[in-house]
């Protein structure tokens, strides 16, 4: 049977080559390996989100101690010294010897000799070092420092630093290293939350209600699988931030509507939507990926909800003709997702400083399209979950400068906890702030 550190090795090679999520590799993983115990699951993905979340610190202190810059280091060497790193400078139950020996014995299994060693070499420098490291060759760089102290590209501390002071950032990076609480939303439909919360005091774990969300609830950390508990199996909840449960109350939707979703993915608000709709009234939810659709009708009837179409298509490929208009439209829009960082932390090392704008570009021209879809009367409301403007006020604003429609104050929409969460009339969370996911949504009303 394979060690967590192999284990995470083997992960953190895969999410560099590929475009996957870790949980999703996580998840997978573990049903590969149901031989293993709960504390190697805990380590593995200890080990995994905290050398991604790290990922910058981490090889600084490498590159204090290599003689070999790190671009030319191989890429699995580097991770196997990422590993290595992380478990002397941030772990302190593991001792400094088995930390280094194991991470040694992978290299052994999968590199040269002089690899090995140089490995070893490296790891025994950094337990002899830690926590003594020379921070005055960066400290006269505020953004070169932070970048590093923080572990965070220095491209979003530059464009962060651009509009806010120095401490706010700092506020922002130190909070997107915490780890976020798992967040559930109570499936209204088959329960209710003191029953929720009854089923989880009498199975040993403590929980805690969201701040803005009736119907959320929160446990610190989940000691199993989910997919395997009882209460997950009932479809009583439903894993979701309070950040983005707010998004279908900017649509208000009604029982007995017509709504579109766009680009739902895996369909977690959409099955949100057919909560508040009290499973009454037809969403159509596209997405161009048929295996989330697949997984969204399967966790629908997990849920008890029966009123979700599902369309495979890219919205700019849609046809008017054949879908008609709704009364709501949702484009929750594809977006760099710099708002969810905390639970995503490998968004770090895979977006470009470009990509802001670059999304943007997508976002208005599926904004566009959306509108298309609402009949006169109706709604369409624009969501993402980045916190940059380019992707949130400034593709609403250029919405609102095309068409003319009228945009609905989102404190009218959202409940009473949660109206402090509004900015100009756009809904906008900061997870430093509000501590929940960053989100930023937008309604307009189509004249009639």
């Amino acid at each position: 049977m394979m060690s967590p550190r192999a284990l995470a090795f083997h992960i953190l090679l895969h999410i560099r080559q590929k475009n996957i999520h870790p949980d999703s590799i996580l998840r997978s993983t573990f049903q590969r390996h149901p031989r293993l115990s709960l504390e190697d699951k805990a380590l593995t993905t200890e080990l995994v989100y905290g050398v991604l979340r790290w990922q910058a610190r981490l090889d600084w202190y490498i590159e204090q101690l290599s003689k070999t810059p790190l671009r030319k280091i191989n890429p699995q060497v580097l991770i196997l010294l990422r590993i290595g790193t992380y478990q002397l400078t941030f772990l302190t139950k593991i001792p400094d010897h088995a930390a280094v020996d194991e991470v040694v014995k992978i290299a052994r299994a999968t590199q040269p000799k002089y690899i090995v060693s140089f490995v070893n070499g490296i790891l025994r420098n950094v337990a002899r070092t830690h926590p003594n490291w020379n921070w005055n060759t960066i400290e006269n760089d505020p953004i070169k420092y932070l970048s590093i102290l923080t572990s965070h590209p220095k491209w979003f501390i530059e464009r962060l630093m651009s509009s806010m002071k120095m401490e706010e950032v700092k506020k922002i990076c130190e909070f997107n290293n915490t780890v976020a609480p798992m967040t559930f939303r109570v499936n209204q439909l088959k329960t209710d939350i003191n029953s929720v919360e009854d089923w989880f005091k009498k199975n040993g774990y403590e929980t805690y209600r969201g701040t803005f969300i009736n119907e959320s609830i929160c446990i610190n950390k989940l000691r199993q699988d989910l997919s395997s508990m009882e209460i997950f199996k009932k479809g009583w909840i439903q894993v979701q931030d309070e950040a983005s449960m707010l998004v279908c109350y900017l649509l208000s939707p009604q029982p007995g509507e017509r709504l579109l979703d766009l680009c739902c993915g895996y369909g977690i608000k959409t099955t949100q939507l057919a909560q508040i709709m009290k499973n009454h009234g037809n969403i159509v939810a596209v997405d161009n990926a048929s295996w989330k659709l697949e997984a969204l009708e399967q966790n629908a009837a997990r849920l008890g909800v029966n009123i979700i179409k599902t369309v495979t298509s890219d919205v700019r490929s849609l046809d008017k003709e054949e879908l008609g208009t709704f009364d709501r439209v949702l484009l929750d829009a594809p977006c760099t997702g710099w708002g969810t960082i905390r639970r995503n932390p490998d968004i770090k090392w895979k977006t470009h400083p470009r990509d802001p704008w670059r999304m943007s570009k997508l976002q208005k021209d599926l904004l566009n399209h959306a509108a298309q879809f609402v009949k006169p009367g109706g709604t369409l409301t624009y969501a993402t979950c980045s916190i940059f403007n380019e992707e949130n006020s400034e593709v609403a604003e250029q919405f609102e400068t095309t068409w003319k429609w009228k945009l609905i104050d989102a404190s009218k929409l959202l409940p009473n906890t949660a109206k402090i969460l509004v900015s100009n009339g756009y809904y906008q969370t900061w997870p430093h702030r509000d501590g929940i996911d960053g989100f930023f949504g937008a309604t307009w009303q189509k004249p009639k």
